[in-house]
This record gives C-alpha cells, sequence and structure tokens, in this order.
C-alpha cells in the first residue's frame, strides 16, 4: 500500500511541523502516529524533525511525498447535505 506524505504543522498552525499521512486521496492528512503499524520509532536527535524515521522507511516503499501547500489546497472537504422537506 503506497500513499502521501507531507509535512504540516501540528495542530494546523504555523508552528513546528510534522509527517502526515494520506493512504487514499479521500481521505484526510492525518499525523503519521495515528498510523501504528506504518510508524516507526523517531531518531533521539535534540530538535529533530518528527516522523523523519518514518518518511525515510515509506520513501523506500513507494510512497509520494506532496509539498505542504499542495496538501492544504487539495485537503478533502467535508460536505454539508441538505434534506428538502
Amino acid at each position: 500500500m503506497a500513499g502521501q506524505m507531507c509535512w504540516l504543522s501540528r495542530h494546523g498552525n504555523d508552528g513546528e511541523k510534522i509527517l502526515h499521512l494520506q493512504t487514499q486521496t479521500s481521505s484526510s492528512w492525518q499525523p503519521y502516529t495515528a498510523f501504528r503499524h506504518l510508524a516507526v520509532p523517531d531518531y533521539r536527535v535534540p530538535g529533530g524533525s518528527k516522523g523523519w524515521a518514518t518518511y525515510q522507511k515509506l520513501l523506500k516503499a513507494g510512497w509520494t511525498l506532496i509539498p505542504s501547500a499542495r496538501a492544504k489546497e487539495f485537503a478533502p472537504m467535508e460536505v454539508e447535505v441538505f434534506n428538502n422537506h
């Protein structure tokens, strides 16, 4: 299963970026920690990027890195459904 990866801010702001994964283009981006079966332990480097070890593993497995700006632009949106009764 190959998916997409990008570096996004942890809480949607301009703070620290961590690795986010998307297993299907119709799915929303989720932090790598939400995928325990894919994530590997982070390197013990002070100030190191959260998800770097997982990024390296998935890149070797054929996953694609998507630029952060593009990931935000094409993120799935929730659609409201209105019932006309």
